[in-house]
C-alpha cells in the first residue's frame, strides 16, 4: 500500500508546483509512512509515499529507467512479476521491486502489457522522450485512484481524493480496468473479460476446481518481505483464506518455497463489540487452523467517536460502507501496533458466489449471473474501497485473493445454476464444499453475516439511534434542498453526508459516491426480484425476511 500523486500537461515553470505537489502528497502519507519521493520534470511531476512491503531496501519510488527517460509511480503489487521478469531478460533491472517490471514491459510493448499484469495497482508513468504520460488502474479497482483538473487545465492524479480536491475545479474516480494515454487523449478500457456474458459461465461447479484456483491465488498473494497476517471474522470467506494462508506460511513465496519464511507464524485478527458473533466464531476458526490469534473489542462510543475520521479516510457517505468501515478502521490501528504491514482479507467472495442473502430470491441462473457481474464490477465503490482505505489509514495493506484475476477467470465461469442458492441449498455451497477438511463444519456452514452485523447487532442500532439524536425532523425535511445530488433517504445517511461535506465540499466530490436503493447490499436492479424488497430496503442482511437466522450460538 502506497500513494501516488501525478501532475501532467504542465504549462510554464514547475518550480511553483513542486510545493503544491508535496503538500498534496502529504495529505495521503498515511498510506505510505515509510518513505517519500518526488521527481520533477519540465512537464510532469510524480510524487510517492511508500509503504515498503516488497524489496524494503531498494524499492523506493518514483522508479526510473536506467537512462532516466521513464519515471514511474505505483501503488500496488504485481503478483506475477517474477514470471514477467523472465519475459524481459534484456532489461537492466536495478531493484527487486515487483513494480519495476512495468518499466521493462512498457519499453518493449507500449501499453499492450497491461493485460499481462496480475495484481492490484494504480500507476502513473512519464515518458520524457515522447512527452507522454500513462495513468492506469487495476481491472477490479482494488487500488483507489482519482483525477481532476485545476484552473490552468493541468491534470492531477492521486490515490485519494483528499490530495487533489483543494487544487482542482472537479474530481472524478478513475474507472477500473482503464488507461489514460496522453497520445490517445481519452480514458479507455483495456480489460473486458468474457465471463461478463452469461454464455461464458459454462464450467461445471466443481469444488475441487474452486479449491485449486483459490489456493493458487492465496499463495501468490503471500509475496511479502515484511510481517503479515490475516483478517479473520469467523465467516466462511476470511476463514478459508486464513486456512489456506496457514498452509503456505512456513515457506517463502518469493523463493518459490525453497527457503523458510522469514516470519513463519501466521497472525490472525478479529474485532467486535462485547458478545460479538464474529469474535466467537473467529476464535473457533483460529483454534482449528492454529494461527496466533488476536481479538479486539471496541465499545459503541469508541465507534461513534471514530465516525469523523472514518468518513474522511474512506471518502464516502455510503451507509453500508461506513457501518462496516468503522470497526475495520479501529482494527487496522491495532494491527499496525502489532507490527503487521500486510493482511489478507476475504472481500469478493459474496459477489462472485452470491453470498448475500438476497441472492436466495434470484429468479433464474441468468439473473443470478448478471447480478454477480454487476456486484464484482462495482466492488471498487464499496468493499474494495472500504478494505483498502480503512486499512491504509494506518499504513496497512489489504490483499484480496478472491479478486485475483486468475481466480476470477475460474470462479466467474462456473455455471450459475451451480453457484446460486436455492430451496434447501445454502448460499455459496460450492465454495463451502471446496473448503471441506480445512475448517470445522460450524465455520464452513455458518450463514452469511455482513461485517457490520457480525461485529455485534447493537452496532447498527446504535448508529441509527445516534443519527436520530443528531439530525432533526426539520433538517430531514430539507434534505433534498440541501443535498440535491443523491439526497439522503434516512437520518443516518443525512448524518454521514453532512460529515462528508465538511471534508469534501465540492459537488463533484459528492458525485464520486454511489447511490440508489438496496437491500442486504443488492444492486438497485435486484430490488425488482421480490415485492417485499421495496418495503424493507436496508443494507443490513437482517432485512431479508425468511432467510436470515441468528448468527452464532
Amino acid at each position: 500500500m502506497c500513494s501516488i500523486l501525478g501532475i501532467f500537461e504542465i504549462e510554464g515553470p514547475t518550480s511553483g508546483l513542486r510545493g503544491k505537489a508535496l503538500d498534496a502528497s502529504r495529505r495521503q502519507r498515511h498510506r505510505g509512512p515509510d518513505w517519500s519521493g518526488i521527481e520533477v520534470r519540465d512537464r510532469a511531476i510524480i510524487a510517492h509515499e511508500r509503504l515498503s512491503i516488497v524489496d524494503v531496501e531498494s524499492g523506493a519510488q518514483p522508479l526510473q529507467s536506467p537512462d532516466g527517460t521513464l519515471v514511474l509511480g505505483v501503488n500496488g503489487e504485481i503478483y506475477n512479476h517474477l514470471g514477467l521478469r523472465e519475459e524481459t531478460p534484456e532489461y537492466p533491472y536495478a531493484t527487486a521491486s515487483d513494480c519495476e517490471v512495468i518499466l521493462a514491459l512498457y519499453r518493449e510493448e507500449g501499453t499492450d502489457f497491461l493485460r499481462k499484469l496480475n495484481g492490484i495497482f494504480a500507476f502513473v508513468l512519464w515518458d520524457e522522450a515522447r512527452g507522454r504520460y500513462l495513468v492506469a488502474r487495476d481491472p477490479i479497482g482494488v487500488m483507489p485512484l482519482y483525477y481532476g483538473r485545476d484552473e490552468s487545465g493541468q491534470l492531477w492524479v492521486a490515490s485519494e481524493m483528499k490530495a487533489i480536491e483543494p487544487y482542482c475545479t472537479f474530481v472524478r474516480a478513475f474507472p477500473p480496468g482503464c488507461i489514460l494515454d496522453s497520445e490517445v487523449g481519452e480514458i479507455e478500457p483495456y480489460w473486458e473479460p468474457e465471463w461478463t456474458l452469461p454464455a461464458a459461465a459454462n464450467l461445471p461447479a466443481n469444488p475441487d476446481l474452486v479449491r485449486e484456483a483459490l489456493e493458487a491465488a492465496v499463495r501468490r498473494q503471500l509475496m511479502c518481505d515484511v510481517p503479515y497476517g490475516v483478517l479473520l471474522s469467523g465467516g466462511l470467506d476470511s476463514s478459508l483464506v486464513a486456512a489456506m494462508a496457514r498452509r503456505f506460511s512456513e515457506r517463502r513465496i518469493e523463493s518459490g518455497g525453497r527457503e523458510e519464511a522469514w516470519w513463519p507464524r501466521l497472525h490472525s485478527f478479529a474485532i467486535g463489540l462485547e458478545g460479538s458473533p464474529d469474535l466467537a466464531a473467529a476464535r473457533v476458526a483460529a483454534e482449528a487452523i492454529e494461527t496466533q490469534h488476536h481479538e479486539f473489542r471496541y465499545t459503541i462510543q469508541e465507534g461513534l467517536d471514530a465516525l469523523e475520521d472514518v468518513i474522511r479516510h474512506t471518502e464516502t457517505f455510503d451507509v453500508t460502507t461506513i457501518r462496516a468501515s468503522t470497526p475495520m478502521f479501529l482494527l487496522a490501528r491495532r494491527i499496525r501496533a502489532a507490527g503487521i504491514k500486510m493482511v489478507l482479507s476475504g472481500e469478493g467472495a459474496d459477489e462472485i458466489f452470491g453470498g448475500y442473502l438476497y441472492f436466495h430470491k434470484a429468479p433464474s441462473p441468468e439473473a443470478f449471473h448478471e447480478e454477480t457481474v454487476r456486484k464484482v464490477r462495482s466492488l471498487h465503490l464499496f468493499d474494495c474501497l472500504r478494505a483498502n482505505k480503512s486499512m491504509a489509514a494506518w499504513g496497512v495493506e489489504a490483499r484480496v485473493p478472491f479478486l485475483d484475476l486468475e481466480f476470477l477467470e475460474t470462479a466467474m465461469r462456473l455455471d450459475p445454476a451451480g453457484r446460486m442458492p436455492g430451496e434447501g441449498r445454502i448460499e455459496k455451497a460450492v465454495l463451502r464444499e471446496a473448503g471441506r477438511g480445512l475448517l470445522p463444519d460450524e465455520i464452513l456452514y455458518r450463514q452469511k453475516e455482513q461485517f457490520s452485523d457480525g461485529v455485534g447487532y447493537g452496532w447498527i442500532d446504535a448508529l441509527k439511534d445516534h443519527a436520530e439524536s443528531r439530525v432533526s425532523d426539520g433538517a430531514m425535511a430539507q434534505a433534498e434542498e440541501r443535498f440535491p445530488l443523491s439526497p439522503p433517504a434516512s437520518k443516518e445517511a443525512y448524518l454521514y453526508r453532512s460529515i462528508f461535506e465538511r471534508h469534501f465540499p465540492s459537488a463533484s466530490a459528492a458525485g464520486t459516491v454511489p447511490s440508489g436503493p438496496s437491500i442486504a447490499c443488492s444492486s438497485p436492479e435486484a430490488m425488482a426480484w421480490d415485492d417485499s424488497f421495496r418495503e424493507l430496503a436496508d443494507p443490513s442482511g437482517r432485512a431479508v425476511r425468511g432467510v436470515h437466522r441468528s448468527a452464532w450460538r
